[in-house]
């Protein structure tokens, strides 16, 4: 018996189902025009209804004022000459004429007294005055946003490989701005099988302000699939760094930081996407850090999927470039999310932004310099440059380092033999970042003897002939500091010519040329033979000195002394 009343029951709701079904195709088929003459004609009569009610005037004054205004705008909206070929101005009448049939059903009720309650009553009022400011403000976004000037297309995507046509698309645009709920649903749905055929014809018309500005909204849609669909647009948006501004302007991160908080798997990993691209300036970073992005991103570092954790930790290194955002990062427990990333980040890209925000931490603070060194962040950054290309972040993190760390410590460590590895094997910065680590270390007579025996030398020589100034520059601030112990200055010496020809060439007085303070102190300590004077003097340097001397260069008048008194000693000596 109770199957039979459950089909019975079914079948009831299907019957209903069908009858509505039967009347919206009924509805579909009437023209524009049938449906603007029956809106117009229904106005008057509603308006009347709607003057007699006594009850609740208040909000009945409101909804008499919005019903006021609709003749106007319909006029606006029929006036334009592809009106009656729009399938959106027919749908925007057919919603238009059921709000109207909902005033008069409400009128009827308050006239007669036969509501349920006062606070539903009162309920369905502001629900209904806000049905009616959506009709009038849907008018006026299809006025504006140029979709009437297209005939309607079918709004199906063809699964051929045909690209979408523009005034398809403008179509699915327009419907991103109004009507229902689900009507956005369908659209966004459209949108997204579109973009999968052709990312670059949908997108090139999405790029605009009032279709920006409609994405944001459903960000906050009720609707949890409407939010997911909305964000896989946004975070394609943000991708394309097309509309940085608008998205901005529009107040894309509040919600962003929401979605990440709560969303799904996917809605969190293409809030972060979006996240990423748009934390890239200072301005940016610091309005997510002021929305509570932090926390969030922090722990889908922690609990995300490969792409999310990835997404993420670049955020969070961009966040980190931004000075005063430090130590609000390392509050936020920032510390132990870079050290557990560098280790065992999913993805190399995971590991390379937390070792490019270990960077940018331990150039903060000594606090936050020694937070790291206590949180096992030395062992980690020394492991990640094990690998085949050693990167620079790496490096610059673990020199920065090198002053909150007992030299005794390093040395077991063996720190000096990894930024020999670094100095052969490392990336232009790298190596860069080795030789000035290896400058920091070399403080004492001791660790100066270390690095003499560590191998390290050689390498250093040979980045005097890089092609970048940069690593130029750090190879003879190395050699001038390390050439004062005995045994690196013998060593420096085996390879005379090659040292000393590089170093003359640094002399130059280019304004370009960074390394010229630290060739003279390194020719300097290389000056005590006669025959490295000579071979100073014989590679042009006097030349080169006398214009560092006329620009007050340290050393330089020194050193140019000593090589004409060698020069002349040696004219008498002939």
């Amino acid at each position: 018996m109770g199957t039979m009343a459950e089909l019975g029951t079914m079948g009831k709701f299907g019957a209903m189902a069908e009858e509505q079904q039967v009347n919206q195709m009924i509805m579909d088929k009437q023209s524009v025009e049938e449906w603007l003459s029956r809106v117009n004609s229904l106005i008057p009569s509603v308006l009347s209804k709607a003057k007699t009610v006594k009850n609740f005037t208040g909000r009945w004054k409101t909804i008499i004022s919005k019903i006021e205004q609709i003749p106007a705008c319909l006029s606006d909206l029929s006036s334009h000459p592809c009106f009656s070929k729009n399938k959106l101005c027919n749908e925007q009448l057919q919603s238009v004429a059921k709000t109207l049939s909902e005033v008069i059903e409400l009128a009827e009720q308050c006239s007669t007294d036969k509501y349920e309650g006062k606070l539903r009553m009162q309920s369905d009022l502001d629900s209904l005055s806000g049905k009616l400011d959506l009709n009038l403000r849907d008018c006026m976004v299809l006025i504006k946003t140029g979709v009437l000037g297209e005939a309607t297309l079918p709004l199906y995507i063809s699964s051929s490989s045909e690209t979408p046509k523009i005034s398809s698309l403008k179509e699915l645009l327009a419907r991103l701005q109004i009507g229902h709920l689900e009507s956005k649903h369908n659209a966004l749905e459209s949108l997204l099988g579109a973009m999968q055929e052709d990312e670059k014809m949908v997108l090139m018309p999405l790029i605009g302000r009032a279709n920006v500005a409609a994405l944001v909204q459903l960000l906050t849609a009720t609707s949890t699939r409407i939010r997911e669909k909305a964000v896989n647009l946004i975070s394609v948006l943000a991708e394309s760094g097309h509309c940085d501004e608008w998205l901005i302007s529009e107040g894309v991160l509040p919600p962003l930081v929401r979605l990440i908080e709560s969303g799904s798997l996917e809605t969190k990993e293409k809030a972060a996407i979006a996240i990423q691209r748009l934390s890239m300036t200072e301005e940016n970073a610091r309005e997510i850090a002021g929305h509570g992005g932090i926390t969030p991103l922090i722990d889908l570092c922690k609990t995300g999927d490969s792409v999310s954790q990835a997404a993420s930790a670049a955020a969070l290194k961009n966040m980190s470039a931004v000075s005063e955002l430090r130590q609000l990062l390392a509050e936020e427990g920032m510390v132990r999310v870079s050290i557990d990333l560098l280790n065992h980040g999913i993805l190399l890209g995971s590991r390379e932004h937390m070792a490019e925000c270990l960077q940018n931490l331990t150039a903060a603070s000594d606090a936050l310099r020694e937070a790291i060194v206590s949180e096992g962040g030395v062992p980690s950054l020394l492991a990640y440059l094990d690998g085949p290309l050693p990167q620079q972040p790496a490096v610059t993190a673990l020199r920065n380092l090198i002053p909150s760390v007992n030299p005794e410590i390093w040395v077991a460590l063996n720190l000096l033999p990894r930024l020999r590895h670094v100095l052969k094997s490392g990336s232009l910065g790298a190596q860069q970042a080795a030789a000035s680590a290896i400058c920091r270390f070399a403080c004492s007579p001791e660790t100066k003897r270390l690095v003499g025996e560590s191998g390290c030398i050689p390498e250093i020589v040979k980045l005097l002939e890089s092609k970048s100034n940069g690593c130029r520059e750090a190879a003879a601030q190395a050699i001038a500091g390390l050439v004062a112990e005995g045994r690196i200055r013998r060593e420096l010496k085996k390879d005379g010519k090659s040292v000393l020809t590089n170093l003359v060439m640094l002399l130059d007085s280019n304004p370009g040329n960074t390394a010229k303070k630290y060739a003279v102190a390194g020719l300097l300590g290389m000056s005590g033979s006669e025959k490295s004077k000579k071979m100073m003097v014989s590679y042009g340097a006097i030349g080169y000195l006398k214009k560092l001397s006329e620009m007050e260069v340290m050393g330089a008048d020194k050193l140019l002394e000593k090589l004409e008194r060698g020069k002349l000693r040696s004219f008498f000596h002939r």
